[in-house]
């Protein structure tokens, strides 16, 4: 069966029944959403804050390839596996954006029987919350238009705006727009553009805020551009646009609650990406896992270079949550594919191009455990292609590292299947204190961690940028100096060229733009020609998407 109808055929219970029995929050305290999801309140997590925090754990991934890593399902087996053995967990989840679902990525609720349900909800809307932050973002930038229409007593820069508008759809028409055409009565006629709502700085500042009020300062904080004299930063409380924007943001502060094929409950809020943005879920669901369960197994975006060096760089840093273990997700076909073999071939058993895509794999684990300090197990998410003669020779290269190496079936026999992994990564986090490393001290320059990040996570041997953008960042040094650095790069290389598989060494990263996230608390560097609003492919997913006259939908993987 496809995923999808692995997911329709699932045995669910009432979410509210579930939430009550496994982590005893009161009905009281859950506003459902039909009879599967449902919104934890925040009053109630407010009354676990004196709890003792159980076990991080974080998954992440090598490079992703179009051969697929699975480390969405592997999150999900993993919870289920531990749950198997008896151990109270629970895993954290971004919600998926629109945008892929109908391009070229696809879902994220897992996959085979180690899925998130109901999947055709948190795949499509699911609970609003990526509606409300487009509304908010986007009212903000009507706003800014507004003030400038009636008079713009700011003395706002039109040509130093900086705050553009969103939609949660990959829409690559929208990133450049001419707004205000039709004459005096539609407004001042300027530039504008569109990102996609996972690059919103608000989604940034749902994910990191701690409360209400403090989404509320966070909001007040953006910088949406300049005044004339084009130092003079104009904030969105000048504005008095971020108590309209929080109180949209109401319902979407708290957390979501739904459950695995299994009936274990999972968190899935907030939806950052990785290549673009932070990549992970927000700050509170992590933290009321961590309060609720002895074990939490949450995820970050994409590779190890980019989700998990923000989970370490930014969410933790920004949070003070303080991880276990990892665990480092690879199959067999994506590592072929990393060894130069084309996607036709990779059910073909070819022990040279694993060889050769195992330095992707390598550089991965070198920084989870030299540069982030933290111990790691990989994990082989298993296909049925894969030969014995090709997990041989992963597993012994591993161990040549001095790496755990465990083959994982979560994908055909759910938390069963994931009982070895779930049993490495135990043996760890059962016996170490919680602890890892930053890539760089917050008080280098931002220049030396933008340098720090490409060179030793990329395998970069210097970053470069225009005058232009160079004079950007020595002018942002001197008031946001401690702020981390939030890399948008593409995902499917450690360089900015993403046909380079493998490890690329000694290659120059060229930062070609850098934004202020003040809202979020970092700033965001452009790598190369990363896009902020992605494209749809040649054949979108969309064009296989359907539903039919008993509303049962198809396609959608």
């Amino acid at each position: 069966m496809s995923d999808i109808e692995i997911a329709q055929q699932a045995e669910m219970q009432p979410v509210i029944n579930l939430a009550a029995e496994k982590l005893g929050i009161p009905a009281e305290h859950l506003d459902p959403y039909g009879h599967y999801k449902a919104k934890v309140s925040l009053d109630y997590l407010d009354t676990l804050k004196d709890q003792e925090d159980g076990k991080l754990i974080l998954v992440t991934a090598i490079s992703p390839t179009p051969a697929g890593e699975g480390k969405t399902t592997t999150t999900v087996g993993l919870g289920d596996a531990m749950n198997r053995l008896g151990k109270n967990t629970i895993i954290c989840l971004r919600e998926p954006s629109l945008g892929p679902c109908f391009g070229m990525k696809g879902g994220a609720a897992g996959g085979g029987y180690s899925q998130v349900v109901p999947m055709e909800d948190i795949n499509l809307h699911f609970t609003g919350d990526f509606h409300a932050i487009g509304v908010a973002h986007n009212l903000l930038s009507a706003m800014i238009d507004n003030h400038i229409n009636h008079g713009n007593e700011l003395g706002i820069d039109p040509r130093r705006i900086t705050w553009k508008r969103v939609v949660d759809m990959n829409d690559r028409a929208l990133r450049k727009i001419t707004v205000g055409q039709g004459g005096p009565a539609n407004g001042y006629l300027r530039e504008d553009g569109y990102d996609i709502v996972v690059a919103s700085e608000i989604m940034a500042i749902l994910c990191l805020a701690t409360s209400l009020s403090d989404l509320k300062e966070r909001l007040g904080r953006i910088v949406i551009g300049y005044k004339t004299d084009r130092v003079t930063p104009i904030y969105a409380r000048e504005l008095n646009a971020h108590g309209a924007m929080a109180a949209l943001l109401k319902e979407a502060i708290k957390p979501n609650l739904v459950q695995t094929l299994e009936n274990n409950i999972a968190f899935i809020h907030g939806g950052p990406f990785a290549n673009i943005a932070h990549g992970c879920n927000t700050v509170t669901a992590t933290q009321s896992a961590l309060k609720l369960s002895d074990y939490t197994i949450t995820e970050a975006g994409f590779g190890a270079d980019l989700g998990a060096e923000k989970f370490i760089d930014i969410k933790c840093r920004m949070s003070g949550l303080k991880p276990s273990a990892v665990v480092l997700v690879a199959t067999v076909r994506a590592l072929k594919f990393h060894g130069g073999i084309g996607k036709d071939e990779l059910n073909q058993e070819n022990l040279a191009a694993l060889e050769k895509g195992f330095a992707n794999l390598q550089r991965h684990l070198h920084n989870i455990t030299e540069n982030y300090g933290l111990p790691c197990v990989v994990c082989i998410n298993h296909f049925t292609f894969d030969s014995d003669a090709e997990i041989s020779l992963l597993k012994e290269k591993c161990e040549a590292l001095g790496a755990k190496c465990v083959v994982s079936k979560h994908w055909a026999q759910g938390g069963e299947g994931a009982e070895a992994l779930a049993e490495e990564i135990l043996n760890i986090v059962d016996n170490r204190e919680p602890g890892f490393s930053y890539v760089y001290d917050e008080n280098l320059p931002l220049w030396d961690k933008i340098e720090a990040i490409a060179t030793k996570l990329y395998g970069a041997s210097e970053i470069t940028a225009s005058a232009k953008i160079r004079a950007e960042i020595a002018a942002l040094q001197e008031k946001y100096g401690h702020f981390p650095i939030c890399m948008a790069k593409t995902q499917m290389s450690f360089s900015t060229d993403p046909s380079l598989k493998g490890a690329p060494s000694g290659h120059s990263v060229e930062i070609s733009e850098v934004r202020l996230a003040n809202g979020a608390g970092f700033i965001v560097a452009i790598a190369g020609n990363m896009m902020t609003m992605p494209g749809l492919p040649k054949k979108p997913a969309a064009e296989r998407i359907d539903i039919n006259d008993d509303g049962v939908i198809t396609g959608l993987f």
